[in-house]
């Protein structure tokens, strides 16, 4: 039985990502200390295991582990939602039946990709996979594998299936989703850069990336957003995007491991081909282009930024 109830699961969840040591094996102590580190700084859950996550990159053991560890080390603070996509809708039961036994509070999928699945066979995989547990499933709306609202639509007739996370910039949808499924219909926004249009339109809470590096920034805008402040919250988020279109030029993944580290909590690195193992010289010079990012932007209230 999950500790939390999915309509419960709102606010700022990191997509958390997963640490990995010099030689790209999966650093099960690091992973601890990433999920208090995030935990610590008052995030409301945890998305596991997702894109981030490099779950694509890892096989299907490793990605156990890491639901295991995670709820181990979590010890029921935060709700956690896995997230159990795969190409086969095989790996994806297993998965997803691995994380019901593990604790956890819902999973989520990405639709199947590769080949170009026709609108039943993607209905189909969800279908199959809600009837595999009694968790709550979040599909995922994402660039790569993009469902649309239609699809949306008709996948939230599927018993079991409890809201989406769109990361799209089609934020108009969210509004149509809440309007024409219902507002019991979950929905997180999980494009970063629009966090604060995604909330305004009417988003239960917000999935992303560089919550994990700067979660402080993320939460504030939430709360401006809750209290109508959109100055603030348009303030908030230009300050994010500043460090995420500088970050994705420098690899996105990589350099919020980085800069956690930089703070104190080693992330680890980037399975290739997102990344790999970043030698002190070339750390000290991602640390200097940052404090230039920081100087130049007159950039404020970013702790990792302030560490530096």
């Amino acid at each position: 039985m999950p500790a939390f109830d999915i309509k419960s699961i709102t606010g700022v969840l990191p997509a958390m990502v997963t640490p990995f040591d010099e030689n790209e094996k999966l650093d099960e102590q690091r992973l601890r200390a990433v999920v208090n580190f995030l935990i610590e700084r008052q995030v409301e859950g945890l998305y596991i295991t997702g894109s981030t996550g490099e779950s694509f990159l890892m096989s299907p053991e490793e990605r156990k582990r890491v639901v295991e560890v995670t709820m181990e080390e979590n010890r029921g603070r935060v709700p956690v939602i896995a997230h159990i996509g795969a190409i086969s809708t095989f790996h994806s039961i297993d998965l997803a039946q691995h994380a019901e036994r593990a604790g956890v509070d819902a999973i989520s999928s990405v639709p199947p990709i590769y080949w170009g699945f026709s609108a039943d066979q993607i209905h189909g995989y969800y279908a199959d996979i809600t009837r595999s547990t009694k968790l709550p499933m979040i599909a995922y709306n994402v660039p790569m594998a993009a469902l649309g609202f239609d699809m949306i639509k008709r996948l939230s007739s599927i018993d079991g299936v409890a809201g989406v996370k769109y990361t799209a910039t089609t934020h108009h949808d969210i509004i149509r989703i809440k309007e024409e499924i219902g507002q019991d219909f979950i929905v997180y926004s999980g494009a970063d850069e629009m966090a604060m249009s995604g909330l305004s339109f009417g988003a239960d809470g917000i999935i992303g990336s560089f919550y994990n590096s700067m979660p402080e920034i993320w939460i504030a805008l939430r709360d401006a957003v809750a209290a109508g402040n959109l100055a603030e919250a348009k303030r908030l988020q230009e300050i994010g995007n500043a460090v995420i279109f500088f970050s994705l030029s420098r690899g996105g993944i990589p350099s919020i491991k980085r800069a956690m580290a930089w703070m104190g909590c080693d992330a680890g690195y980037a399975r290739k081909p997102l990344g790999g193992f970043i030698d002190q010289a070339a750390d000290d010079k991602l640390k200097a282009e940052f404090r230039g990012l920081r100087d130049e932007r007159k950039l404020s209230g970013v702790a990792f930024l302030d560490a530096l």
